[in-house]
C-alpha cells in the first residue's frame, strides 16, 4: 500500500490560513489504513484548524468530507457538489490523489496535508516499511521475494558492496544488508545458483515520468454475441 504521513501542523495551517472556507478531504484506502488520512484523522485535523482559527481570530469554515479513494474518477461524484462551497480543500490524500483531486475539482485550489512516504507494508500495528520503488522491472522471481532496488542502500543489482560487514549495511548497523537476506532465502530455497547470474544494468528507461500503462481488454472493440459464435 501507499504510505504517507500527515505534514506538520503549522505547514498545514499557513497553507489555508487566509481562507474563509476549508473542505478536508479524506481518502479511504492506503493512508486510512497506515492512520494518516482516513475520515477519523479528518475529524482530528477539522478539530485542530477550527480551535487554531478561534484563537487566531479568525472565522474560517471548515468542513469534512471522506470518500473511498481519490485516485478514481467515479467517487468524487459524491462530493462535487459540496466542494464547489468551499474556496479550498485540504486533501489527505497520497500524492497521486492529491493531483487528480486538483484535475477533477478545478479551478478550486487544492493543498497536501500529507506527505507521500513509499510503497510498503504493515509489519505490525502501527510499523510500515518499505518494500517497492515502483521502478518497472521487477526482479523479485529471481532474488527469492526481496528486493535489492529497494532494500540495498545502494540498490545494487549483482551482490554486496564492500562496506557490509557482520550482516549489517553499512549505511547503518541497525539495517540488515539486502543481500545477505537474499543468500539466505534463496539457500532456504534450495536456489543459491540464481546469485551466478549478472544482471544488466537498470534500463531507466523503464521509469521515464509520468508512466501510464493501459490495459489491453479495455482498447479491445467489443464483440457481438453473433460475431462471436461466427469467429468459432
Amino acid at each position: 500500500m501507499i504510505v504517507g504521513e500527515r505534514k506538520k501542523f503549522d505547514e498545514i495551517w499557513e497553507s489555508i490560513k487566509n481562507y474563509r472556507s476549508v473542505l478536508i478531504l479524506g481518502c479511504g484506502t492506503c493512508v486510512a489504513v497506515c492512520q494518516a488520512g482516513g475520515e477519523k484523522e479528518v475529524g482530528l485535523l477539522a478539530s485542530e484548524l477550527r480551535m487554531k482559527s478561534q484563537m487566531e481570530g479568525k472565522d474560517i469554515n471548515i468542513g469534512e468530507a471522506t470518500i473511498e479513494r481519490q485516485c478514481d474518477k467515479e467517487f468524487f461524484d459524491s462530493i462535487k457538489d459540496k466542494a464547489r462551497d468551499y474556496e479550498a480543500i485540504l486533501s489527505m490524500a497520497c500524492g497521486a490523489g492529491v493531483q487528480y483531486c486538483a484535475e477533477i475539482l478545478e479551478p478550486i485550489r487544492v493543498f497536501p496535508a500529507l506527505n507521500t512516504r513509499f510503497i510498503g507494508v504493515t509489519e505490525q500495528e502501527g510499523n510500515w516499511s518499505e518494500r517497492c520503488r515502483a521502478c518497472g522491472n521487477c526482479v523479485l522471481g529471481t532474488y527469492g521475494g526481496i528486493c535489492p532496488v529497494t532494500i540495498c542502500a545502494k540498490s545494487l543489482l549483482n551482490g554486496p558492496c564492500g562496506g557490509s560487514k557482520n550482516g549489517k549495511c553499512e549505511a547503518s548497523q541497525e539495517k540488515d544488508c539486502a543481500w545477505v537476506l537474499i543468500y539466505n532465502r534463496l539457500k532456504k530455497q534450495n536456489r543459491l545458483e540464481n546469485l551466478k547470474a549478472i544482471f544488466s544494468p537498470r534500463d531507466y528507461s523503464l521509469q521515464a515520468h509520468p508512466a501510464r500503462v493501459v490495459n489491453e481488454f479495455y482498447t479491445r472493440p467489443t464483440i457481438s454475441s453473433g460475431e462471436e459464435k461466427h469467429a468459432k
